[in-house]
């Protein structure tokens, strides 16, 4: 299986997974080389350059996804594959709470809170 067939996977602070398309990463890297040092040839900065520093290490992949990359761009590719960890009775017992009214939730003047 190709590098470009796999899915990078993040795991957020709360504890859910989130997995990225490799294609889209590789391709990102690749076409930032691509303009600066294959003449904006793509494919051959993905074939020569990425995929074989991609293959090398998983280090190579998230030193270029989290450095270069925000989570707004593959957002939009990005598929949840573990739900978050999120212990409900610990929040229901120990959590921060409010008393707001039902009508107006977003207005502040409303809201009793406790710390």
């Amino acid at each position: 299986m190709s590098i470009l067939d796999k899915q990078y996977v993040v795991t957020m602070d709360d504890g859910s997974e989130w997995a990225v398309p490799m294609r889209l990463i590789a391709e990102n890297r690749a076409k930032y080389y691509a303009e600066h040092e294959y003449n904006g040839d793509l494919q051959e900065s993905l074939k020569d350059d990425t995929l074989p520093y991609f293959t090398q290490s998983a280090y190579a992949i998230h030193d270029w996804a989290s450095n270069n990359m925000n989570w707004h761009e593959v957002q939009p590719h990005a598929v949840m594959i573990k739900a978050p960890d999120v212990d409900f009775q610990d929040g229901w017992v120990n959590g921060a709470y409010s008393i707001r009214e039902h009508s107006n939730v977003s207005n502040v003047s409303s809201v009793i809170t406790s710390h």
